[in-house]
């Protein structure tokens, strides 16, 4: 005897839910893997054509620059600031992102340069050079090829900021401002191009490595331990206090330059970490009554200077990490998409503290 049809129809519609919600549950599981591997150009470097390289004496080549470069009108700032973009590139088909790449240039213009290059414009005149960026996927993975894409986008900084010192700096003080991936580069710079240069090396005022990670026994220059020392390195990278979404150590796919211009994880070593609202290296803790001032400037024009949200996080560095309490207003989440979420967050808790600061290291080298 058959069973009823709406038995089976029941039956068949209860199995049909249930198939549904494992299938569900097992995307939602690997969710991050099968986003990973969307990213991944699934090709040896070594056998990988980059895009093609970008030529400096071109305005093209730089997101941004004073309109004359190589004249210093009257009004200046005192100084120039070179600045390196975080990652804006997603990857998927190449491990080196275009410089005309259009998605990651409306992202630059939308979120990084206001929130990251914003706090230095009342500081210098801004140049900010396009570059063959490694693309967000080598960021998530340890793989040789990864570290290959991040070596050879230093090639690019290298002769950008060689081209900058050539033509545009005229003797000038300047700032170093690297961000994330251009954190990384920027510190390479520091050993290769300045460090290693007595005559550049007396004119830079300060070296902001933000979200990025220098090793503190082997630092390029000394870091900043005082308000208003000039000269000095304040790097950082960190972890919001108590959030269980970040999982791991942001230092556990941490890497950094070796003697033979290679990147290779910390592997243990501390990390120098800088707290921007004491303007210090150190591990005192900052109450959130002495920040200066958060702003989200994502969408707002260049030349507008965003509104300041004072008193909104503490921060305190812990075994090389920059720990911070939850932002008090809604307005600095997270948003966007996977890869959104993933890169440096559309929004600045410390701009009016990086600002304050690079004034005042730029006033006493200045002085001097």
């Amino acid at each position: 005897m058959s069973e009823p049809a709406p038995r089976r129809r029941r039956w068949l519609a209860v199995t049909l839910v249930g198939l549904i919600l494992v299938l569900g549950g097992a995307v939602g599981f690997f969710w991050d893997d099968l986003q990973r591997n969307a990213l991944d150009p699934k090709l040896p470097f070594q056998t990988y054509r980059p895009p093609k390289a970008p030529d400096y004496a071109q305005r093209s080549a730089w997101y941004l620059m004073p309109t004359d470069p190589s004249a210093v009108g009257p009004g200046a700032p005192p100084a120039d600031i070179f600045f390196l973009s975080p990652t804006t590139y997603d990857g998927g088909e190449q491990w080196n992102a275009p410089i005309d790449d259009r998605k990651g240039g409306k992202q630059f213009q939308r979120a990084m340069a206001p929130n990251y290059a914003g706090p230095f414009v009342r500081v210098g005149r801004i140049f900010a050079p396009r570059y063959r960026q490694a693309s967000l996927y080598t960021q998530m993975t340890l793989r040789e090829d990864a570290r290959e894409a991040r070596q050879f986008a230093y090639g690019d900084v290298d002769q950008a900021f060689r081209f900058y010192l050539d033509h545009y700096n005229k003797g000038r003080p300047f700032v170093l401002v690297g961000v994330e991936q251009g954190g990384t580069l920027a510190e390479r710079l520091l050993a290769d191009e300045v460090a290693a240069r007595p005559e550049i090396r007396a004119r830079l005022a300060a070296a902001y490595l933000i979200e990025a990670v220098a090793p503190a026994d082997a630092a390029p220059i000394a870091p900043c331990t005082a308000k208003a020392q000039p000269g000095c390195l304040a790097a950082w990278i960190t972890d919001l206090d108590g959030d269980p979404s970040l999982g791991q150590s942001p230092l556990a796919r941490a890497v950094v330059w070796n003697a033979h211009g290679e990147l290779e994880t910390l592997n243990g070593r501390p990390a120098l970490c800088f707290n921007p609202i004491l303007g210090e290296t150190s591990n005192a803790p900052a109450p959130a009554r002495l920040n200066l001032g958060a702003a989200n400037a994502t969408g707002l024009e260049w030349d507008a200077r965003p509104a300041f949200l004072a008193r909104q996080v503490g921060a305190q560095c812990r075994g090389g990490v920059l720990e911070i309490t939850p932002p008090k207003s809604g307005a600095f989440q997270r948003t966007g998409s996977w890869t959104d979420r993933r890169k440096v967050p559309p929004f600045n808790l410390f701009y009016a503290d990086l600002e304050a600061d690079a004034l005042s290291r730029v006033a006493t080298l200045t002085h001097r």
